[in-house]
């Protein structure tokens, strides 16, 4: 089998499958298990698998067809260039969340004073902490997660990008985790903001795989956004923000929970597809 029959075939399947973009999927696998760029298929369309190779392949493919995340199969995804190492103890990051990254470290290069600090609420795979410190030499992070199997997954790729250093590590339920009187630049956070019901109705990728905890926003899908807005200006520096992500349709009602507490409500800024996606807020 050709390389080219391969991903026909392949992609077939998939489609049957109901995986989105199938080809695409296909080819990316096909390309990890050749270790080699994706457009580099294109030029290799007429070599023949080996036997082996035609067996992973099926393997791997069979593998995407009961809807395991393709980030999961091959072990890591990209998030502001730098390569993260993903499994199932930790929400795979998403293309809306680099955005997120990318205001808190604009942000946090404004500050004069060093060493700038930073809370990571919910690190899970670590992506928007080693982000942040390596757009960011002189900020220090704390990483704050309740689960221990994700805390590991982070410092793993914390270890890889080389700013361990730079980065504290915290296992531990919300705020009490921190030290009293300890106070962030900024707190940043990616949290649950599925509504609970909300879940069973998600893809097949999200719901069957992501750790539940990362996904459960409570009844509503808001009961994170209150806790902060009740809990964490104690946290913050007297200039400090807050930037959180939150999901389609929920501005105005987290809008709503942090005027009520008293909070600046710096603006809602949209994501890369023009939807509303990060709040950013800063202490009265």
């Amino acid at each position: 089998m050709t390389v080219l029959e391969a991903i026909q075939k392949s992609a077939e399947f998939l489609g049957k499958k109901n995986v989105e973009s199938p080809r695409l999927q296909t080819e990316l696998l096909l390309a990890h298990l050749l270790k080699m760029p994706r457009m580099k298929l294109y030029l290799n369309f007429d070599r023949a698998l080996t036997p082996a190779e035609t067996d992973a392949l099926r393997e791997l493919v069979k593998r995407r067809g009961l809807r395991e995340p393709l980030q999961h199969i091959v072990g890591s995804t990209s998030f502001c260039g730098l390569e993260i190492a993903v499994n199932r103890h930790a929400l795979v990051p998403r293309p809306e969340t680099e955005l997120l990254a990318e205001l808190g470290w604009q942000f946090l290069l404004t500050i004069n004073y060093q060493p700038s600090t930073c809370l990571d609420f919910g690190t899970g795979t670590g992506c928007i902490a080693i982000t942040l410190a390596t757009k960011c030499p002189n900020a220090k992070i704390t990483a704050l997660d309740i689960s221990p199997d994700a805390l590991a997954l982070a410092k793993e790729n914390v270890a890889k990008h080389n700013v361990a250093g730079r980065i504290e590590f915290l296992q531990g339920a919300g705020f009490g985790a921190l030290v009293h009187g300890e106070r962030f630049d900024l707190i940043v956070s990616n949290p649950p903001y599925i509504a609970s019901a909300e879940i069973a109705m998600l893809q097949p990728e999200v719901r069957d795989f992501d750790p539940r905890a990362a996904l459960d926003g409570g009844a509503d899908g808001l009961d994170f956004y209150r806790m902060f807005a009740a809990q964490a200006k104690s946290f913050l520096k007297p200039d400090g923000k807050i930037m959180l992500e939150f999901g389609d349709g929920q501005a105005d009602a987290i809008k709503k929970i942090f005027a009520d507490e008293k909070w600046i409500v710096e603006g809602v800024r949209e994501d890369y597809s023009q939807r509303a996606r990060i709040l950013v807020a800063r202490r009265e």
